[in-house]
Protein backbone atom coordinates (compact mmCIF):
# COMPACT_ATOMS: atom_id res chain seq x y z
CA UNK A 1 0.00 0.00 0.00
CA UNK A 2 3.27 2.36 0.85
CA UNK A 3 4.51 1.37 -2.61
CA UNK A 4 1.35 2.75 -4.22
CA UNK A 5 0.26 5.63 -2.38
CA UNK A 6 4.01 6.79 -2.82
CA UNK A 7 3.27 5.82 -6.70
CA UNK A 8 -0.25 8.07 -6.41
CA UNK A 9 1.89 10.88 -5.06
CA UNK A 10 4.94 11.04 -7.59
CA UNK A 11 2.03 11.02 -10.49
CA UNK A 12 -0.09 14.06 -8.56
CA UNK A 13 3.20 15.94 -8.44
CA UNK A 14 4.31 14.95 -11.87
CA UNK A 15 0.87 16.29 -12.75
CA UNK A 16 1.31 19.53 -10.62
CA UNK A 17 4.58 20.13 -12.48
CA UNK A 18 3.13 20.14 -15.86
CA UNK A 19 0.22 22.24 -14.77
CA UNK A 20 2.71 24.43 -13.69
CA UNK A 21 4.49 24.56 -16.78
CA UNK A 22 2.18 25.07 -18.99
CA UNK A 23 1.28 27.98 -16.70
CA UNK A 24 3.90 29.58 -16.98
CA UNK A 25 4.24 28.77 -20.73
CA UNK A 26 0.88 30.46 -21.23
CA UNK A 27 1.88 33.29 -19.52
CA UNK A 28 5.02 33.77 -21.15
CA UNK A 29 3.30 33.95 -24.80
CA UNK A 30 1.08 36.14 -22.86
CA UNK A 31 3.87 38.58 -22.03
CA UNK A 32 5.28 38.12 -25.65
CA UNK A 33 2.15 38.83 -27.38
CA UNK A 34 1.66 41.93 -25.61
CA UNK A 35 5.06 42.80 -25.66
CA UNK A 36 4.79 42.44 -29.64
CA UNK A 37 1.58 44.88 -29.88
CA UNK A 38 3.49 47.45 -27.47
CA UNK A 39 5.79 47.31 -29.93
CA UNK A 40 3.97 47.57 -32.93
CA UNK A 41 2.00 50.43 -31.17
CA UNK A 42 4.97 52.38 -31.04
CA UNK A 43 6.00 51.70 -34.50
CA UNK A 44 2.54 52.85 -35.81
CA UNK A 45 3.35 55.84 -33.72
CA UNK A 46 6.36 56.85 -34.94
CA UNK A 47 5.03 56.41 -38.59
CA UNK A 48 1.55 58.05 -37.91
CA UNK A 49 1.65 61.63 -38.77
CA UNK A 50 -1.12 62.28 -36.34
CA UNK A 51 -3.09 60.62 -33.06
CA UNK A 52 -6.44 59.54 -34.39
CA UNK A 53 -7.33 58.13 -31.43
CA UNK A 54 -7.74 61.24 -29.93
CA UNK A 55 -9.39 64.17 -31.60
CA UNK A 56 -8.28 64.80 -35.19
CA UNK A 57 -8.60 67.90 -35.39
CA UNK A 58 -7.86 70.93 -33.53
CA UNK A 59 -11.01 72.22 -33.54
CA UNK A 60 -13.14 74.12 -31.12
CA UNK A 61 -16.57 74.56 -32.37
CA UNK A 62 -19.26 75.38 -29.00
CA UNK A 63 -21.87 76.24 -31.52
CA UNK A 64 -24.73 73.86 -31.65
CA UNK A 65 -26.29 72.71 -35.05
CA UNK A 66 -28.53 75.41 -36.10
CA UNK A 67 -31.47 74.87 -38.20
CA UNK A 68 -29.64 74.71 -41.63
CA UNK A 69 -27.40 72.11 -40.82
CA UNK A 70 -30.51 69.79 -39.68
CA UNK A 71 -31.13 66.82 -42.57
CA UNK A 72 -34.58 67.70 -42.65
CA UNK A 73 -35.81 64.36 -44.45
CA UNK A 74 -39.38 64.01 -43.48
CA UNK A 75 -39.76 67.47 -44.85
CA UNK A 76 -37.93 66.81 -48.06
CA UNK A 77 -39.80 64.26 -48.40
CA UNK A 78 -43.20 65.29 -48.21
CA UNK A 79 -41.84 67.94 -51.00
CA UNK A 80 -40.58 65.81 -53.49
CA UNK A 81 -43.71 63.53 -53.42
CA UNK A 82 -45.82 66.89 -53.68
CA UNK A 83 -44.19 67.69 -57.10
CA UNK A 84 -44.53 64.07 -58.67
CA UNK A 85 -48.50 64.37 -57.39
CA UNK A 86 -48.52 67.99 -58.80
CA UNK A 87 -46.59 66.36 -62.54
CA UNK A 88 -48.71 63.22 -62.14
CA UNK A 89 -52.54 64.80 -61.43
CA UNK A 90 -52.58 68.38 -61.32
CA UNK A 91 -49.90 69.23 -64.74
CA UNK A 92 -51.31 69.21 -68.32
CA UNK A 93 -49.32 66.85 -70.33
CA UNK A 94 -47.33 67.94 -73.34
CA UNK A 95 -47.50 66.02 -76.56
CA UNK A 96 -43.53 66.16 -77.06
CA UNK A 97 -41.56 63.11 -76.77
CA UNK A 98 -37.94 64.89 -76.67
CA UNK A 99 -39.36 67.88 -74.17
CA UNK A 100 -41.05 64.94 -72.13
CA UNK A 101 -37.77 62.78 -72.51
CA UNK A 102 -34.98 65.50 -71.29
CA UNK A 103 -37.77 66.81 -68.08
CA UNK A 104 -37.90 63.21 -66.80
CA UNK A 105 -34.21 62.93 -67.10
CA UNK A 106 -33.87 66.37 -65.40
CA UNK A 107 -36.41 65.42 -62.59
CA UNK A 108 -35.04 61.46 -62.08
CA UNK A 109 -31.48 63.49 -61.75
CA UNK A 110 -32.32 65.99 -59.46
CA UNK A 111 -34.83 63.26 -57.08
CA UNK A 112 -31.44 61.32 -56.86
CA UNK A 113 -29.57 64.51 -55.67
CA UNK A 114 -31.66 65.62 -53.66
CA UNK A 115 -32.05 61.81 -51.93
CA UNK A 116 -28.34 62.14 -52.09
CA UNK A 117 -28.09 64.98 -49.86
CA UNK A 118 -30.46 64.53 -47.72
CA UNK A 119 -29.98 60.31 -46.49
CA UNK A 120 -25.97 59.53 -47.01
CA UNK A 121 -23.78 59.75 -44.70
CA UNK A 122 -21.66 62.85 -44.02
CA UNK A 123 -18.02 62.77 -45.51
CA UNK A 124 -14.68 64.11 -43.95
CA UNK A 125 -15.36 67.71 -44.74
CA UNK A 126 -17.88 70.04 -43.17
CA UNK A 127 -17.53 73.49 -44.68
CA UNK A 128 -19.14 75.23 -45.85
CA UNK A 129 -21.89 72.38 -45.47
CA UNK A 130 -21.63 68.78 -45.17
CA UNK A 131 -24.55 68.87 -47.70
CA UNK A 132 -22.40 70.29 -50.68
CA UNK A 133 -19.94 67.02 -50.12
CA UNK A 134 -23.38 64.48 -49.97
CA UNK A 135 -24.13 66.53 -53.00
CA UNK A 136 -20.58 65.72 -54.89
CA UNK A 137 -21.15 62.19 -53.74
CA UNK A 138 -24.31 61.66 -55.00
CA UNK A 139 -23.33 63.33 -58.08
CA UNK A 140 -20.34 61.14 -58.96
CA UNK A 141 -22.33 58.23 -58.45
CA UNK A 142 -25.07 59.85 -61.32
CA UNK A 143 -21.71 60.08 -63.41
CA UNK A 144 -20.88 56.69 -63.32
CA UNK A 145 -23.84 55.75 -64.10
CA UNK A 146 -24.08 57.34 -66.90
CA UNK A 147 -20.04 56.77 -68.09
CA UNK A 148 -21.18 53.26 -67.94
CA UNK A 149 -24.69 53.92 -70.19
CA UNK A 150 -22.46 55.60 -72.35
CA UNK A 151 -19.27 52.89 -72.19
CA UNK A 152 -21.86 50.55 -73.99
CA UNK A 153 -23.36 52.82 -77.32
CA UNK A 154 -21.46 53.21 -80.59
CA UNK A 155 -19.28 56.32 -81.24
CA UNK A 156 -21.92 58.04 -83.16
CA UNK A 157 -24.82 57.13 -80.68
CA UNK A 158 -22.77 58.71 -78.14
CA UNK A 159 -22.34 61.52 -79.37
CA UNK A 160 -25.90 61.93 -80.64
CA UNK A 161 -26.65 61.21 -76.92
CA UNK A 162 -25.20 64.71 -76.06
CA UNK A 163 -27.40 66.20 -78.52
CA UNK A 164 -29.63 66.00 -75.47
CA UNK A 165 -27.77 68.33 -73.63
CA UNK A 166 -26.23 70.70 -76.31
CA UNK A 167 -27.40 70.58 -79.74
CA UNK A 168 -24.29 72.38 -80.99
CA UNK A 169 -22.35 69.42 -79.23
CA UNK A 170 -22.03 66.07 -81.55
CA UNK A 171 -20.30 67.66 -84.42
CA UNK A 172 -16.32 67.37 -85.56
CA UNK A 173 -13.99 69.73 -83.94
CA UNK A 174 -10.72 70.53 -85.62
CA UNK A 175 -7.91 69.73 -83.06
CA UNK A 176 -5.63 73.03 -82.84
CA UNK A 177 -1.62 72.53 -82.99
CA UNK A 178 0.33 74.62 -80.56
CA UNK A 179 3.74 73.56 -82.31
CA UNK A 180 4.50 75.00 -85.79
CA UNK A 181 6.80 77.96 -85.74
CA UNK A 182 8.36 77.77 -82.25
CA UNK A 183 11.12 80.84 -82.80
CA UNK A 184 10.38 83.43 -79.71
CA UNK A 185 11.38 86.43 -81.77
CA UNK A 186 9.87 85.89 -85.66
CA UNK A 187 11.34 89.07 -87.57
CA UNK A 188 10.11 87.36 -90.64
CA UNK A 189 6.46 88.38 -89.34
CA UNK A 190 4.50 91.96 -88.96
CA UNK A 191 4.60 91.12 -85.58
CA UNK A 192 7.48 89.37 -84.14
CA UNK A 193 6.04 88.27 -80.95
CA UNK A 194 3.09 86.41 -83.08
CA UNK A 195 3.92 82.74 -81.37
CA UNK A 196 4.23 84.22 -77.49
CA UNK A 197 0.64 86.10 -78.44
CA UNK A 198 -1.12 83.06 -79.90
CA UNK A 199 0.39 80.90 -76.76
CA UNK A 200 -0.91 83.24 -74.21
CA UNK A 201 -4.60 82.48 -73.93
CA UNK A 202 -7.31 81.91 -71.53
CA UNK A 203 -6.19 78.50 -70.62
CA UNK A 204 -3.20 79.72 -68.79
CA UNK A 205 -5.23 80.80 -66.16
CA UNK A 206 -7.36 77.89 -65.99
CA UNK A 207 -3.47 76.21 -65.46
CA UNK A 208 -2.38 78.30 -63.04
CA UNK A 209 -5.98 77.79 -60.54
CA UNK A 210 -5.98 74.34 -61.18
CA UNK A 211 -2.44 73.70 -59.85
CA UNK A 212 -2.99 75.98 -57.64
CA UNK A 213 -5.98 73.86 -56.24
CA UNK A 214 -4.10 70.83 -56.54
CA UNK A 215 -1.63 71.98 -54.17
CA UNK A 216 -4.44 72.70 -51.74
CA UNK A 217 -6.13 68.75 -51.96
CA UNK A 218 -2.69 67.55 -51.94
CA UNK A 219 -1.54 69.59 -49.24
CA UNK A 220 2.63 68.84 -50.41
CA UNK A 221 4.15 70.87 -52.99
CA UNK A 222 6.18 67.94 -53.81
CA UNK A 223 3.62 65.77 -55.17
CA UNK A 224 1.92 68.53 -57.37
CA UNK A 225 5.28 69.12 -59.13
CA UNK A 226 6.10 65.60 -60.34
CA UNK A 227 2.38 65.43 -61.79
CA UNK A 228 3.30 68.99 -63.22
CA UNK A 229 6.36 67.47 -64.93
CA UNK A 230 5.26 64.01 -64.96
CA UNK A 231 2.22 65.02 -67.91
CA UNK A 232 4.69 67.41 -69.56
CA UNK A 233 6.77 64.12 -70.61
CA UNK A 234 3.08 62.34 -71.53
CA UNK A 235 2.16 65.41 -73.71
CA UNK A 236 5.62 65.26 -75.44
CA UNK A 237 5.17 61.28 -75.83
CA UNK A 238 1.24 61.02 -77.02
CA UNK A 239 2.16 63.94 -80.00
CA UNK A 240 1.64 61.79 -82.33
CA UNK A 241 -1.95 60.59 -81.32
CA UNK A 242 -3.54 64.04 -80.42
CA UNK A 243 -2.24 66.92 -82.05
CA UNK A 244 -3.37 69.17 -79.52
CA UNK A 245 -0.38 67.66 -77.23
CA UNK A 246 1.96 69.19 -79.56
CA UNK A 247 3.49 72.12 -78.21
CA UNK A 248 6.72 74.16 -78.18
CA UNK A 249 9.59 73.50 -75.84
CA UNK A 250 9.64 76.93 -74.28
CA UNK A 251 5.30 76.45 -73.50
CA UNK A 252 5.69 72.82 -72.08
CA UNK A 253 8.32 74.00 -69.97
CA UNK A 254 8.67 78.18 -69.26
CA UNK A 255 4.83 78.94 -69.54
CA UNK A 256 3.24 75.60 -68.62
CA UNK A 257 5.76 74.05 -65.55
CA UNK A 258 7.29 76.91 -64.78
CA UNK A 259 4.88 80.30 -64.63
CA UNK A 260 1.33 78.53 -64.88
CA UNK A 261 2.21 75.26 -62.53
CA UNK A 262 5.17 76.94 -60.74
CA UNK A 263 2.27 80.18 -60.27
CA UNK A 264 -0.09 78.13 -59.09
CA UNK A 265 1.92 75.71 -56.20
CA UNK A 266 3.65 78.45 -54.76
CA UNK A 267 0.36 80.08 -54.29
CA UNK A 268 -0.84 76.81 -52.96
CA UNK A 269 1.96 76.58 -50.73
CA UNK A 270 1.29 80.16 -49.27
CA UNK A 271 -2.28 79.25 -48.87
CA UNK A 272 -1.45 76.09 -47.15
CA UNK A 273 0.88 78.21 -44.97
CA UNK A 274 -2.10 80.33 -44.15
CA UNK A 275 -4.04 77.16 -43.13
CA UNK A 276 -2.36 75.39 -40.81
CA UNK A 277 -1.19 78.89 -38.71
CA UNK A 278 -5.14 79.75 -38.63
CA UNK A 279 -7.23 79.16 -35.17
CA UNK A 280 -9.68 77.19 -35.57
CA UNK A 281 -12.66 78.33 -33.34
CA UNK A 282 -16.30 78.75 -34.03
CA UNK A 283 -19.22 80.68 -33.20
CA UNK A 284 -22.47 81.31 -34.22
CA UNK A 285 -23.48 84.27 -36.39
CA UNK A 286 -25.78 85.58 -33.94
CA UNK A 287 -23.76 85.44 -31.49
CA UNK A 288 -21.33 87.62 -32.54
CA UNK A 289 -22.15 91.35 -31.79
CA UNK A 290 -20.52 93.24 -34.65
CA UNK A 291 -21.30 93.21 -38.19
CA UNK A 292 -17.80 93.26 -38.97
CA UNK A 293 -17.38 90.00 -37.00
CA UNK A 294 -20.27 88.55 -38.82
CA UNK A 295 -18.87 89.76 -41.94
CA UNK A 296 -15.92 87.85 -41.25
CA UNK A 297 -18.09 85.09 -39.73
CA UNK A 298 -20.01 84.08 -43.37
CA UNK A 299 -16.50 84.38 -45.12
CA UNK A 300 -15.13 81.91 -42.86
CA UNK A 301 -17.94 79.34 -43.29
CA UNK A 302 -16.07 79.13 -46.99
CA UNK A 303 -12.67 77.76 -45.00
CA UNK A 304 -12.19 74.50 -43.77
CA UNK A 305 -13.87 73.52 -40.17
CA UNK A 306 -9.97 72.61 -39.02
CA UNK A 307 -6.96 71.42 -40.65
CA UNK A 308 -4.49 68.16 -40.56
CA UNK A 309 -1.11 68.62 -42.50
CA UNK A 310 -1.30 65.53 -45.26
CA UNK A 311 2.51 63.94 -44.20
CA UNK A 312 2.62 61.47 -46.81
CA UNK A 313 6.28 60.01 -46.23
CA UNK A 314 6.08 57.85 -49.58
CA UNK A 315 9.71 55.89 -48.54
CA UNK A 316 8.77 55.72 -45.30
CA UNK A 317 7.13 51.98 -45.84
CA UNK A 318 6.63 49.94 -49.24
CA UNK A 319 2.87 50.40 -48.69
CA UNK A 320 2.85 54.05 -48.74
CA UNK A 321 5.49 54.31 -51.99
CA UNK A 322 2.75 51.87 -53.77
CA UNK A 323 0.01 54.06 -53.15
CA UNK A 324 1.75 57.49 -53.75
CA UNK A 325 3.00 55.71 -57.21
CA UNK A 326 -0.60 54.78 -57.56
CA UNK A 327 -2.36 57.96 -56.89
CA UNK A 328 0.29 60.01 -59.03
CA UNK A 329 -1.08 57.26 -61.82
CA UNK A 330 -4.93 58.16 -61.79
CA UNK A 331 -4.27 61.69 -61.53
CA UNK A 332 -2.17 61.65 -64.45
CA UNK A 333 -4.97 59.25 -65.96
CA UNK A 334 -7.70 61.80 -65.03
CA UNK A 335 -5.68 64.72 -66.96
CA UNK A 336 -5.37 62.20 -70.30
CA UNK A 337 -8.90 61.48 -70.02
CA UNK A 338 -9.70 65.05 -70.34
CA UNK A 339 -7.97 65.79 -73.83
CA UNK A 340 -9.63 62.26 -75.00
CA UNK A 341 -13.02 62.81 -73.97
CA UNK A 342 -12.86 65.94 -75.83
CA UNK A 343 -11.21 64.34 -78.82
CA UNK A 344 -13.62 60.98 -79.32
CA UNK A 345 -16.73 62.93 -78.04
CA UNK A 346 -16.42 66.02 -79.68
CA UNK A 347 -16.20 68.24 -77.01
CA UNK A 348 -15.49 71.99 -78.06
CA UNK A 349 -12.20 72.71 -75.65
CA UNK A 350 -14.55 76.02 -74.43
CA UNK A 351 -17.74 74.22 -73.68
CA UNK A 352 -19.27 73.97 -70.20
CA UNK A 353 -19.33 70.28 -70.12
CA UNK A 354 -15.61 71.18 -69.35
CA UNK A 355 -14.78 73.01 -66.56
CA UNK A 356 -18.01 71.16 -65.14
CA UNK A 357 -16.77 67.97 -65.47
CA UNK A 358 -12.91 69.43 -64.41
CA UNK A 359 -14.92 70.95 -60.86
CA UNK A 360 -16.35 67.77 -59.66
CA UNK A 361 -13.06 66.11 -60.22
CA UNK A 362 -11.03 68.89 -58.45
CA UNK A 363 -14.06 67.75 -55.36
CA UNK A 364 -13.99 64.52 -55.39
CA UNK A 365 -10.32 64.23 -55.65
CA UNK A 366 -10.11 66.32 -52.34
CA UNK A 367 -12.16 63.99 -50.46
CA UNK A 368 -10.18 61.05 -52.14
CA UNK A 369 -7.02 62.13 -50.88
CA UNK A 370 -8.29 63.00 -47.27
CA UNK A 371 -9.67 58.98 -47.35
CA UNK A 372 -6.62 57.90 -48.67
CA UNK A 373 -4.43 59.68 -46.50
CA UNK A 374 -6.37 58.35 -42.92
CA UNK A 375 -6.61 54.80 -44.77
CA UNK A 376 -2.19 55.26 -45.02
CA UNK A 377 -1.81 57.25 -41.56
CA UNK A 378 -4.51 55.65 -39.36
CA UNK A 379 -3.40 52.11 -38.04
CA UNK A 380 -7.82 51.39 -37.13
CA UNK A 381 -8.48 52.79 -40.98
CA UNK A 382 -8.68 49.34 -42.88
CA UNK A 383 -11.13 49.85 -45.98
CA UNK A 384 -11.09 52.38 -48.58
CA UNK A 385 -13.41 55.30 -48.28
CA UNK A 386 -17.39 55.80 -50.33
CA UNK A 387 -15.68 58.83 -52.25
CA UNK A 388 -12.12 57.01 -53.31
CA UNK A 389 -14.20 54.01 -54.62
CA UNK A 390 -16.27 55.70 -56.66
CA UNK A 391 -13.65 58.62 -57.78
CA UNK A 392 -10.96 55.26 -59.17
CA UNK A 393 -14.46 53.87 -60.97
CA UNK A 394 -15.05 57.41 -62.72
CA UNK A 395 -11.56 57.45 -63.66
CA UNK A 396 -10.94 53.79 -65.12
CA UNK A 397 -14.63 53.85 -67.13
CA UNK A 398 -13.36 57.44 -68.67
CA UNK A 399 -10.94 55.65 -69.53
CA UNK A 400 -12.56 52.51 -71.31
CA UNK A 401 -14.44 55.12 -72.87
CA UNK A 402 -11.75 56.71 -74.73
CA UNK A 403 -10.12 53.43 -75.75
CA UNK A 404 -13.45 52.03 -77.07
CA UNK A 405 -13.89 55.34 -79.10
CA UNK A 406 -10.44 56.47 -80.35
CA UNK A 407 -9.56 52.51 -81.05
CA UNK A 408 -7.49 53.75 -83.86
CA UNK A 409 -5.86 56.53 -82.19
CA UNK A 410 -4.76 54.82 -79.15
CA UNK A 411 -3.43 52.30 -80.46
CA UNK A 412 -0.65 54.38 -82.76
CA UNK A 413 2.29 52.90 -81.16
CA UNK A 414 4.98 55.21 -79.53
CA UNK A 415 7.95 56.05 -81.80
CA UNK A 416 11.26 53.95 -80.98
CA UNK A 417 13.20 56.34 -78.94
CA UNK A 418 10.05 57.87 -76.61
CA UNK A 419 8.99 53.92 -76.30
CA UNK A 420 12.85 52.98 -75.26
CA UNK A 421 13.07 56.07 -73.01
CA UNK A 422 9.70 54.92 -70.59
CA UNK A 423 10.97 51.27 -70.52
CA UNK A 424 14.00 52.37 -69.05
CA UNK A 425 12.31 55.03 -66.44
CA UNK A 426 9.76 51.80 -65.25
CA UNK A 427 12.87 49.81 -65.12
CA UNK A 428 14.21 52.39 -63.21
CA UNK A 429 11.21 52.76 -61.23
CA UNK A 430 11.22 48.89 -60.27
CA UNK A 431 14.74 48.53 -59.58
CA UNK A 432 14.72 51.23 -57.02
CA UNK A 433 11.83 50.05 -55.24
CA UNK A 434 13.35 46.56 -55.52
CA UNK A 435 16.63 47.88 -53.84
CA UNK A 436 14.72 50.34 -51.23
CA UNK A 437 11.99 47.86 -50.31
CA UNK A 438 13.75 44.49 -50.11
CA UNK A 439 17.55 44.36 -50.48
CA UNK A 440 17.82 47.00 -48.33
CA UNK A 441 14.92 46.74 -45.93
CA UNK A 442 14.77 48.05 -42.45
CA UNK A 443 14.19 46.31 -39.88
CA UNK A 444 11.74 48.86 -37.61
CA UNK A 445 10.45 45.88 -35.01
CA UNK A 446 13.08 44.66 -33.00
CA UNK A 447 13.71 41.37 -32.76
CA UNK A 448 12.81 39.71 -29.23
CA UNK A 449 16.18 39.15 -27.03
CA UNK A 450 17.56 35.85 -26.23
CA UNK A 451 17.57 34.92 -22.25
CA UNK A 452 20.39 34.64 -20.95
CA UNK A 453 19.53 32.09 -18.47
CA UNK A 454 22.47 29.12 -18.34
CA UNK A 455 20.61 25.43 -17.44
CA UNK A 456 22.08 23.83 -14.85
CA UNK A 457 24.61 26.68 -13.37
CA UNK A 458 25.84 27.13 -9.92
CA UNK A 459 23.70 30.16 -10.18
CA UNK A 460 20.53 28.71 -10.75
CA UNK A 461 21.07 25.65 -8.27
CA UNK A 462 19.26 25.83 -5.24
CA UNK A 463 20.56 25.94 -2.21
CA UNK A 464 17.76 25.28 -0.01
CA UNK A 465 15.79 22.13 0.44
CA UNK A 466 12.38 21.60 -1.83
CA UNK A 467 9.81 19.63 -0.21
CA UNK A 468 8.11 16.81 -2.50
CA UNK A 469 4.25 16.92 -2.84
CA UNK A 470 2.41 15.69 -0.09
CA UNK A 471 5.78 15.85 2.20
CA UNK A 472 4.33 17.53 5.66
CA UNK A 473 6.78 19.89 8.05
CA UNK A 474 6.56 19.32 11.67
CA UNK A 475 4.04 22.05 12.46
CA UNK A 476 1.61 19.72 9.42
CA UNK A 477 1.59 22.49 6.72
CA UNK A 478 2.15 20.94 3.11
CA UNK A 479 6.05 22.05 2.23
CA UNK A 480 5.63 21.13 -1.40
CA UNK A 481 2.95 23.21 -2.08
CA UNK A 482 4.94 26.34 -0.25
CA UNK A 483 7.45 25.20 -2.87
CA UNK A 484 5.34 25.79 -5.67
CA UNK A 485 3.50 29.28 -4.68
CA UNK A 486 7.60 30.53 -4.31
CA UNK A 487 8.64 28.93 -7.69
CA UNK A 488 5.85 30.60 -8.98
CA UNK A 489 5.92 33.95 -7.21
CA UNK A 490 9.58 33.79 -8.38
CA UNK A 491 8.95 32.65 -11.74
CA UNK A 492 6.77 35.75 -12.08
CA UNK A 493 9.33 38.67 -10.67
CA UNK A 494 11.68 37.39 -13.17
CA UNK A 495 9.27 37.58 -15.94
CA UNK A 496 8.32 41.26 -15.01
CA UNK A 497 12.27 41.80 -14.69
CA UNK A 498 12.98 40.10 -18.00
CA UNK A 499 9.83 42.34 -19.32
CA UNK A 500 11.28 45.63 -18.09
CA UNK A 501 14.39 44.96 -19.33
CA UNK A 502 12.81 44.38 -23.04
CA UNK A 503 11.34 47.49 -23.04
CA UNK A 504 14.07 49.56 -21.88
CA UNK A 505 15.95 47.74 -25.19
CA UNK A 506 13.18 48.43 -27.52
CA UNK A 507 13.55 52.01 -26.77
CA UNK A 508 16.75 52.45 -27.01
CA UNK A 509 16.32 50.51 -30.27
CA UNK A 510 13.55 52.64 -31.31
Amino acid sequence: MEVVDGAMQAVDGAIDNAKNAMDNAIHRIKKEVKLQKMKSDSMCRLKTAHNWQEEKENVEDPDAPSYFWRAHTVTVLLVLICCLVYTALIENPVEDSTYNGKRGFVSALFFWVTLGMTIMPDGPFLRPHPALWRFTFAFGVFYELLLIYILFQTPVDARKLLKYIDGDLGEPIPEKDYGGNCRLYDGDNEDPWHNIKDKVDIFMVAHLAGYWCKTIIFRDWWLTTVISIMFEFLEYSLEHQLPNFSECWWDHWILDVVICNGGGTILGVYTLRWLSMKTYYWRGLYEIPTYRGKIKRFFGQFSPHGWIEFTWNPLSSYERWIAIVCITIVFLIAELNTFYLKFVLWIPPNHILNPVRLLFILLWGAVCLRETFQLLDDPNCDRLGRQSWVMIAIVVTELLICIKFGWSTITKPLPRHIALWWVLGAALLLLYTVVKFYLLKPYYIPRPEKENIRMGSPINTPTEHKGLPGEVDGDGRDVGEDNTEQAGDKNSLSQAGLFTNQLREDKKEL
